[in-house]
């Protein structure tokens, strides 16, 4: 092939994953006549004024405010509420904001869903999740004003304590009559503040007539494989549509987007950092999805059967049964064998050539590999001040991904530019074989990722024309077009997972990068001067790591996750200032110094990700009023104790944990609320935490063996230690936010009670 079109292949190649990103999501307005995007974004500008967790003043404030725009467009609302404390061991009081547009016929209900409560206790909301409330009250208003009348009930449904623990939804599911008639709900969520919004499903049963309806719907930038979905299900991170899944056999779609994922539950998750075109996306789903399912017959939504599907350009949403996934397998495994004898008997594959394939494709797997596992804890260790980024994807972690994506495509380049006069064919083989072995483990233990053996077939293809080529060179446009799948369905992978699971899993990007670069060689095959791309891809990830080194400390945009405690221990009648921080700025350092380390057996109480307190110091002494805890009741039955204590607060609180030794609790209940026995032998040492509303007491019955002696130790906390009268903390600097998924900026009593 000529210099001038080996370049021209490489260019189109750079175009058309540039195309795939674009294409992910809408890129102007996709608004109906009816719908208005400004409504949208007033919706989401109010709501999210300030933080509106459980609890706080605002929270009522943001109730209130979807109540009134409800009954603005002519809904009757109704408030649901109750303690609950789904299956996290959350207690909280949920109030649930219900609506309904009656059908016209006697089908099963459509519900749209959504929370309103932010993130406690600086989270702003407007992604997690305004976004969706405001979608669907100005779908819904754009929806009456139309003229539309559903055929089905169509119920709006704005839960309360989702990030608590998905406790209003559980208030819904166990509560309200109405569940009993629900086909299928529309669930929109967020884990970050932009990028595509993604499809994924809630089934027990078959997705197959879930597929097809949506399908039939026609979204017209549909972002969904059922990977995404089989890796959801395998995660920690449920949303409310788990529950009506898991405990009322309700299907339905969640459409969440999880870039930016710096901005999640903190005070950066602002109406300025919405992603319009995020918005956008979320909008393009909802708007065709209500015209649909408000006249399908919702009890036709279940089946037995799955599908494997995936989105790709022309054909928009393609999906087939899983019962085709070993059949595909085993006809691309005997296409390959059969291939590799054609290949052999005609000559064009040897045994030398597939060896040194084989070695270039494996080094370069290898290096790429420990490049990719040792990554994270590098740039730790370059940067300390990454530790305080609790979730683990930085400010400038797109720069790192498509740094090492450049590396590993440049270690490719050079791995296989030290093979010479070796046919193309030859190198093909060794990656074709990796992809086999690949998808015969997904095919058992990941089967909605199956259709990753679409590229393998393409690449397949284009084997058979590169061993049968009667020509010298063959057809450079038609082998760039068998590129096509395995661009369009790796590349935004590559981004994806370290996007949405942080940069601890560079790895992936790596290893993907090599996968993907084997299935690119029926054109990076022929480039002669292979080492010059990967010199090309050598600067490339050297600039930027260059211009990620340059954005990596904290700024005003970029602000620094702190922390900052006061506790106070009732028992020793002892205070100390407590920090999260790994690294102090100059906010902390007026607490803390280096020499203030910490010893995790004096203070141990619950944190996503098991964070534990970094720096003490001592503190001043405050006169914090510690709660009232009395044992109400204590009698043994039957050699089982059974006690009463109430924790009453005598301060303005938000939260009371509490913890216990090493004892096994047969039963307990909080206010009404029973927590369920699987709950109780796994809890480890934390017991049960109340997020409080309205100062409410805490009211719990324990029953435990006589013989057992518990140590309860309860923490009470209050999120005021900024505004505190008796404390004179400085407001933070521009470059610095609370740091999120801990307890912050609070005035903590620690007490202790031996039964």
């Amino acid at each position: 092939m000529k210099k001038l079109s080996l370049l021209l292949s490489f260019i189109i190649i750079i175009a058309l994953t540039a195309w795939r990103f674009y294409d992910l999501m809408p890129q102007k307005e996709f608004s109906p006549q009816t719908f208005s995007t400004e409504n949208t974004l007033n919706h989401i500008k109010k709501i999210a004024e300030k933080p509106h967790f459980v609890g706080s003043k605002s929270h009522a404030e943001v109730k209130e405010y979807i109540i009134s725009e409800l009954q603005k467009i002519g809904l009757t609302t109704e408030v649901q509420k109750g303690y609950t404390s789904g299956d996290w061991g959350n207690l909280s009081y949920a109030q649930n904001i219900v609506a309904k547009i009656d059908g016209s016929e006697e089908g099963k209900a459509l519900v749209l869903m959504s929370h309103y409560d932010s993130n406690p206790h600086s989270s702003l909301g407007a992604s997690d999740d305004a976004v969706g409330v405001a979608v669907i009250l100005e779908g819904i208003r754009s929806y009456l004003e139309a003229g539309k009348k559903p055929k089905n009930d169509i119920i709006v449904l704005f839960t309360d304590a989702e990030e608590l623990g998905l406790n209003g939804a559980q208030l819904f599911v166990n509560k309200s009559p109405l569940k009993n008639n629900i086909g299928l709900i529309l669930n929109f969520e967020a884990r970050g503040s932009g990028g595509p919004s993604y499809m994924l499903m809630e089934t027990n049963g078959g997705n197959k007539n879930m597929i097809e309806s949506f399908n039939e719907a026609n979204p017209q930038f549909p972002v969904a494989n059922s990977l995404t979905y089989s890796i959801y299900k395998m995660l920690p991170n449920d949303t409310d549509l788990t529950v009506f899944r898991e405990d009322a056999n309700i299907n339905g779609f969640n459409f969440a987007f999880i870039d930016d994922h710096f901005d999640y539950h903190t005070a950066n998750d602002s109406f300025e950092n919405v992603d319009k075109n995020t918005l956008q996306h979320q909008i393009s789903y909802l708007i065709p999805l209500l015209n649909f399912y408000g006249d399908y017959d919702l009890n036709s939504i279940k089946s037995n059967l799955d599908y494997i599907y995936f989105d790709i350009p022309v054909f928009n949403f393609v999906y087939y049964p899983f019962s085709w996934i070993f059949p595909m397998l085993l006809i691309a495994f005997t296409i390959w064998i059969v291939l590799v004898y054609i290949g052999v008997k005609n000559r064009k594959l040897s045994g030398k050539g597939i060896l040194k394939g084989f070695l270039a494709f494996l080094v370069s797997l290898l290096i790429n590999g420990l490049i990719g596992y040792f990554s994270w804890t590098a740039l730790k260790e370059l940067y300390p001040q990454y530790q305080d980024i609790l979730h683990g994807f930085t400010y400038n972690g797109h720069l790192y991904i498509a740094s090492f994506t450049a590396l590993s495509f440049g270690i490719c380049f050079y791995a296989y530019s030290k093979i010479k006069d070796i046919s193309v064919p030859n190198l093909l083989i060794t990656p074709l074989l990796f992809w086999l072995v690949i998808c015969s483990g997904i095919a058992i233990y990941l089967k909605g990722a199956s259709f990753f053996i679409i590229p393998v077939f393409a690449a397949l293809g284009a084997l058979f024309i590169l061993i049968n080529q009667k020509k010298k060179s063959p057809s450079l446009l038609f082998l760039i077009i068998l590129c096509i799948p395995a661009l369009w369905i790796f590349a935004p992978l590559i981004q994806m997972f370290p996007v949405g699971l942080g940069l601890k899993i560079l790895i992936t990007s790596c290893v993907l990068s090599v996968l993907l670069f084997g299935l690119l060689l029926p054109v990076f095959g022929f480039y002669k001067n292979k080492k010059a791309y990967a010199y090309l891809g050598f600067v490339l990830a050297i600039l930027l790591f260059a211009s990620a080194h340059f954005q990596s400390n904290f700024t005003k945009e970029r602000p620094h996750p702190t922390s900052l405690l006061y506790v106070l221990d009732s028992d020793t009648n002892t205070v100390q200032w407590a920090t999260y921080n790994k690294v102090l700025d100059p906010w902390t350092s007026a607490y803390f110094n280096e020499n203030n380390t910490f010893s995790e057996d004096k203070i141990k109480f619950s944190s996503k990700y098991g964070t534990v307190f970094t720096h003490t110091s001592k503190a001043p002494i405050k006169e914090i009023l510690a709660p009232t805890i009395n044992i109400e009741k204590d009698t043994v039955i039957n050699n089982k104790r059974h006690v009463r204590i109430c924790v009453t607060p005598r301060r303005e609180v938000n939260r009371l944990e509490i913890t216990t030794n090493n004892v096994n609790i047969l039963s307990c209940n909080v206010n009404g609320i029973s927590f369920s026995e699987d709950f109780l032998k796994k809890r480890g040492s934390r017991l049960l935490t109340h997020y409080i509303s309205n100062n409410d007491y805490s009211e719990i019955n324990l029953v435990f063996y006589a013989t057992e002696k518990p140590v309860l130790t309860f923490f009470e906390a209050s999120n005021n230690l900024l505004e505190h009268a008796l404390f004179s903390v400085p407001v933070r600097p521009e470059n610095a936010i609370p740091m999120p998924f801990v307890l912050n900026d609070a005035i903590l009593i620690k007490k202790t009670l031996e039964l």
